[in-house]
């Protein structure tokens, strides 16, 4: 085999790192790859993780044990996050975001790969320590969010919707009280393929007034035995105060609109303040 040089090795060994977040790749699979010594790749992996400690481009950590090597997380500094939260507040600002309801318009941020990726690591990083085998989500607007912060945790995506499909199979349906001081009741359904008994879920969605969805998500992993080890968005209303739910992790914080210009009120969290 061709002797392949350090840079090389640096940019492919980074770029692997990158693909697969929370990842765990053993030493053996890059002396493999690279025909190298372990020795060689410690060194490697060693440079790999000071520069992006560096740069603030997550962490580069050592796994113990029998199954271990090394892996990456894509965990910002607290600078780095209140930065992104800071830059998605001022354009949440902007006018002609206020919709009927006390809604808040966001579509054009989630659907921008690069900022939603952001907010993904940003809520990946507050659970990895919970281990979750998999992120639900309600369809349609929390499924950007919900699924950038399933690849940085490593774990599969999980959409829970108002009707099952002929196509998913046999279905677990529940009814839920949607919104907030509304008594409107909604369906859910999930496949029943889609969650194993014990597995543990994360919950992540895009926007919590008075949290009714949220806690038909909560109820429905009930259903499946599965444990709920937290619940995340990307927005949460600030009144209602009680919201349905209890221990929602939110980004930021829409405390209202300025009924004279039209515009929202939006400021980060103070978990991540």
């Amino acid at each position: 085999m061709e002797k392949i040089k350090r840079n090389e090795r640096l940019g492919a060994l980074t770029r692997i790192l990158l693909d697969s977040p929370n990842r765990i790749h053993t030493l053996s699979e890059f002396c493999e790859l690279f025909g190298a010594a372990k020795s060689t790749v410690s060194e490697d992996i060693d440079l790999v993780s000071a520069s992006f400690e560096r740069f603030d481009l997550g962490r580069v950590e050592t796994v113990a044990g029998a199954a271990g090597g090394v892996r990456y997380r894509a965990i910002p500094s607290p600078a780095k996050v209140r930065r992104v939260l800071s830059d998605v507040s001022q354009r949440l600002m902007e006018p002609g975001r206020m919709l009927p309801g006390g809604f808040l318009y966001t579509s054009d941020i989630s659907a921008e790969s690069d900022v939603v990726q952001q907010m993904g690591e940003i809520l990946a990083a507050s659970y990895y320590d919970k281990q979750p085998h998999l992120v639900l989500t309600m369809e349609t607007k929390g499924i950007p969010v919900a699924l950038m912060t399933a690849r940085m945790l490593d774990v599969p995506l999980v959409i829970a919707r108002r009707d099952s499909r002929a196509y998913e199979g046999s279905a677990v349906k529940i009814n839920y009280i949607a919104g907030g001081g509304s008594d409107r009741i909604e369906t859910m359904a999930l496949t029943r393929r889609a969650v194993k008994p014990g597995q543990r879920a994360l919950i992540i969605d895009d926007f919590m007034k008075g949290g009714g969805t949220l806690q038909g998500m909560v109820d429905l992993m009930k259903e499946f035995l599965a444990e709920v080890v937290g619940v995340g968005v990307m927005i949460a209303t600030a009144k209602p105060e009680a919201k349905r739910v209890e221990g929602v992790r939110s980004l930021l914080i829409l405390e209202g609109f300025d009924e004279q210009t039209g515009r929202a009120i939006v400021h980060p969290s103070k978990e991540y303040a």
